[in-house]
């Protein structure tokens, strides 16, 4: 959704890097793109004027003029800016002190009220609560049956005595849930409402009788991430009419510009707390203002991948995979490559997992073209595999790879390429594991030329080397032999002086020395 925004901001960025002080001109030409990209993503004129005086306040102020690199505390700048725009720090769910804990969703038609009602109470039956999801939207055909269906799939409690299609009271019927809840010992009721227009009087007003019944906890405002500055209209609209604690995004996955995610939470007064990012159940999460400030400016979300990391994987299970390949590369076979390789088929798109670490953006175009089923056919691959083969692909022969091949659907050439890959990945990850680092960093300690590595042996030294012509070959073989002869009858060359001495000691009779250095030698 903010892929255009992340672009211009880096550019802008990038035009200030390297500078070793920022000018009146620099400052206001960067304020001026931000000011284009901000614009150019929907965001409602007021908050790009307050965002843009702020920045402008700042970067001539004493912390980027003293700063030693001025361009990275213009970024800083920026990123604290989006924080504060996009409502600050974390808004936590208010519980109530007597069970049950009454949460009333509210919208506009076609904002997704009842596919998010099922993702809200899917994330809280994971936080250890037991959630019973109301049908009070007796509106809209179908609306029931819908919510009993996505309550089924997430696997929590649904309440909806009347059959709706305009038929029943949806007033009494909120009133009616919080006793069943009691009943049924649910802890939480998410009460779904009727989708409304932006100016409905009647509908407002169920709105705000099913609020009075009830009393909830928390009225949480459904808003469609993809509907630009009309979203920011509807929720002072609905804010004046019938009033809400805590805004939810629905469609954080579109392709839309994002001005409604970056301006709501600044006109209205009230935080984001949830965002719903995709179709599936557990596509939703904690809205956190800083991780999305860092996801625009493409300073990844690690955070969110870690948790996301913690929640799919078991620590009993890493420490016993750590272990099996700290004993050797060949204890890790083809079933762990699948189980781990299934495991992070669980945390979500291969896409998305990759788009939270720092610096993809500049490569999402790659990203985005990821085939996530390139996963299932590798999956495919190994479990067409026979046991023995998965534990030791090496007796993986040509006959073995066609039959392989045959049953998983797939060329030999990829039965081949995947044992391949298999082998250096086991091999990098069994060096890892043995704190060797990573391969290829020869003399840093922990990357691969640290202790335990021998060092290479210094080469010997080698003879004299025979010379390449003929005849001074020859030359040389005779006055070896010439040597050799007189070593044998103790000529100068004999044992006892190192020099080819006499071992008597009689140098002067040997050689020729110039007149100074005799009398040295007697």
């Amino acid at each position: 959704m903010f892929d255009t925004l992340s672009d211009r901001l880096s550019a802008t960025f990038k035009s200030l890097r390297g500078k070793g002080r920022l000018s009146e001109q620099d400052i206001d030409a960067a304020a001026r793109e931000i000011r284009i990209a901000l614009l150019e993503a929907d965001v409602a004129l007021p908050v790009v004027r307050s965002f843009i005086a702020n920045v402008k306040e700042r970067a001539r102020g004493a912390e980027v003029s003293k700063a030693l690199n001025p361009g990275q505390q213009v970024l800083k700048i920026v990123n604290e800016e989006l924080v504060s725009i996009l409502g600050g720090e974390t808004r936590r769910l208010r519980f109530a002190k007597t069970a049950p804990t009454v949460i009333m969703l509210a919208g506009l038609q076609g904002a997704g009220k009842t596919t998010l009602a099922g993702k809200l109470g899917f994330w809280l039956k994971g936080q250890g609560h037991t959630p019973l999801l109301v049908a009070c939207d007796l509106q809209r055909p179908n609306a029931v049956n819908q919510l009993n269906i996505v309550a089924e799939r997430a696997g929590v409690g649904f309440y909806g005595p009347q059959p709706g299609n305009g038929v029943g009271d949806p007033i009494q019927v909120a009133k009616d849930s919080i006793e069943y809840a009691r009943t049924k010992q649910h802890d939480i009721v998410i009460v779904d409402t009727a989708g409304r227009l932006g100016i409905d009087a009647e509908m407002m007003q169920q709105a705000a009788d099913i609020r009075d019944a009830v009393s909830p906890d928390e009225i949480l405002f459904v808003v469609d991430a993809m509907i630009g500055q009309d979203a920011v209209n509807t929720a002072e609209a609905f804010r004046d009419g019938v009033g809400f604690d805590g805004v939810v995004l629905s469609k954080l996955d579109g392709d839309a510009r994002g001005g409604a995610a970056l301006s709501i939470a600044h006109v209205t007064g009230k935080q984001i707390m949830f965002a719903s990012n995709g179709e599936k159940l557990d596509d939703f999460d904690a809205f956190h203002p800083d991780r999305m400030a860092g996801r625009i400016l493409d300073m990844g979300d690690m955070l969110t991948l870690i948790e996301q990391a913690e929640k799919t994987f078991s620590q009993a299970e890493a420490e016993k995979m750590a272990a099996k390949l700290a004993k050797g590369p060949k204890e890790f076979t083809l079933d762990d490559f699948l189980a781990q390789m299934e495991q992070v088929r669980k945390m979500g798109s291969i896409s998305k997992l990759l788009g939270m670490l720092p610096g993809m953006g500049q490569i999402k175009d790659q990203i985005n073209n990821i085939d996530e089923r390139d996963v299932d056919r590798t999956a495919a691959i190994i479990k067409s595999m026979t046991p023995a083969e998965r534990q030791d692909p090496t007796i993986i022969n040509g006959s073995r790879r066609a039959r392989i091949a045959k049953g998983s659907g797939v060329e030999v050439s990829a039965v081949k390429n995947l044992v391949e890959r298999f082998f250096d990945a086991r091999k990098m990850m069994s060096r890892m594991a043995q704190g060797g680092g990573m391969p290829g960093m020869p003399g840093i300690p922990g990357m691969g030329g640290g202790p335990g590595r021998q060092k290479k042996q210094p080469k010997q030294a080698k003879g004299k080397r025979k010379s390449g012509n003929p005849m001074k070959r020859k030359q040389e073989e005779l006055e070896a032999a010439t040597r050799r002869e007189q070593a044998a009858q103790g000529g100068p060359a004999a044992a006892g002086s190192p020099f080819g001495l006499p071992a008597g000691g009689q140098s002067g009779q040997e050689f020729d020395l110039p007149d100074e250095f005799k009398k040295f030698m007697k």
